[in-house]
This record gives structure tokens, C-alpha cells and sequence, in this order.
């Protein structure tokens, strides 16, 4: 079934559930998709970012909160799937609204998996799809063929079902251009300027350019296999 649904409002997003209900029974896979980028720059239109956070980050959180309990009481193994970004993660200058919104959904699904992980008797998990480039009707801009270095939906979504069978939490998903190994490397860098006390973003700044680019060529920190 499909039924036209504004993510942003929490009586359409409840109203969906119970129709839901209603035909099938129940839920037994959420996942919370729903995404736009309007472009919210720092001292753009407030509107702008009223209506990106109330999609992106609003979105995921009412329809957790409108399916999640019943899905509980169910009793059925079950998942919920939130969508985030590698911009929610690393935060990148450009699109400061929509990597608040991102920020957001990796905070909240974090916070939903260990309530669900010590709810008594709960056999719903929860599980943050962190894309990487992936070429969409949001992100193609008007461009008609897929850029080189974008995966298809369907290699993202074949990714995703990867990482679900094996338990992960966090679904990091490289694409043609960014290895795991360097997402793993930005991330790293990132949480280290708050423990070396750099300044924010300093991926970007010039006075690190030399030892970012640096970092990058090193030898993987990280395990390999």
C-alpha cells in the first residue's frame, strides 16, 4: 500500500501507522528515509532550516515514536532503520542545516538502539544507514547520468542488507570514490580535534592541510579485513 505522508507532521505520520496496523497487522521493518536539502545556509532563510530539521530530524523521530511502541509490544524481532550521513558525522563546511539534522538522527538512533537493547523483553534493533555519495533524485542537481564515483541505490541498499545480517549498528557504506579505510581516517580526524583541541574543522583549515593530506598517505591505523 502507499499513502501520501508529510514526515514533518506527527498526526500524518500516526495515521500511517494505524493504517499500517490495520491492513497487515503491524510493523515489522521501519525505516525512516525521508530527505531534502534545500540548501540552508548559515544566515539563509530561517525557513529553510525549519523545514529541513523538521523533515530530516522530525521525520525520524516521529515515526519512531508513532511505530516503535507497537512494534515492541508485538513481541516480533524487528528492525528500525534511520538514515543518516557522513556529513552528520564529519560535518563538512557548505551545508551547516543539513549536517544539524544528520548530527541529530546519529544522536537519537545511538540513544533509540540502547533503549531498545534494555527494554525487557524487546526484540526490535535499531540501526543507522550512514550512505556515501549515492545518486538520487536529491542528489543529482539535474544531472541525468550517474557521476563516476556515485553508487547506484541499489548497491547501497544491497550494502545495507549486508550489514543488517551481520548485526552492525552503524552501516558506513563506501561508494567508487571514498574506501572505508578513508572514512574511517576523516572520522578519526575529526573526533581528534576536539581531543587535541584543534580548530574545528581543521580538515579544512590551511594550517593542517599539510598533515591531513599527510595522515591520509600514512599507513592504516585501522585493521584490516
Amino acid at each position: 500500500m502507499t499513502m501520501a505522508t508529510d514526515v514533518s507532521r506527527i498526526e500524518d505520520i500516526r495515521r500511517l501507522e494505524a493504517a499500517v496496523r490495520q491492513r497487515f497487522g503491524g510493523t515489522d521493518i521501519l525505516m525512516n528515509n525521508a530527505g531534502i536539502s534545500p540548501g540552508a545556509k548559515m544566515f539563509g532563510p530561517l525557513e529553510n532550516w525549519q523545514r529541513l530539521l523538521a523533515v530530516n530530524l522530525w521525520g525520524v523521530i516521529h515515526g519512531t515514536q508513532a511505530f516503535a511502541p507497537h512494534m515492541i509490544e508485538r513481541g516480533r524481532t524487528g528492525l528500525i532503520i534511520n538514515t543518516g550521513s557522513k556529513q552528520g558525522i564529519t560535518t563538512p563546511p557548505g551545508e551547516p542545516a543539513y549536517n544539524v539534522s544528520k548530527a541529530g538522527v546519529k544522536a537519537f538512533t545511538e540513544a533509540l538502539q540502547h533503549e531498545l537493547r534494555n527494554t525487557e523483553g524487546c526484540r526490535i534493533t535499531a540501526h543507522l544507514l550512514i550512505p556515501g555519495h549515492v545518486f538520487t533524485g536529491l542528489t543529482a542537481r539535474g544531472r541525468t547520468e550517474k557521476p563516476p564515483g556515485a553508487w547506484t541505490p541499489e548497491q547501497t541498499v544491497d550494502f545495507m542488507i549486508e550489514g543488517l545480517e551481520a548485526g552492525d549498528f552503524y552501516i558506513l557504506c563506501p561508494d567508487n570514490d571514498v574506501t572505508t579505510d578513508i572514512d574511517n581516517r576523516r572520522i578519526l580526524w575529526g573526533a581528534e580535534d576536539i581531543i587535541r583541541n584543534r580548530p574545528p574543522l581543521s580538515r579544512w583549515h590551511p594550517d593542517y592541510a599539510d598533515e591531513f593530506a599527510a595522515f591520509l598517505a600514512s599507513p592504516s591505523p585501522f585493521r584490516q579485513g
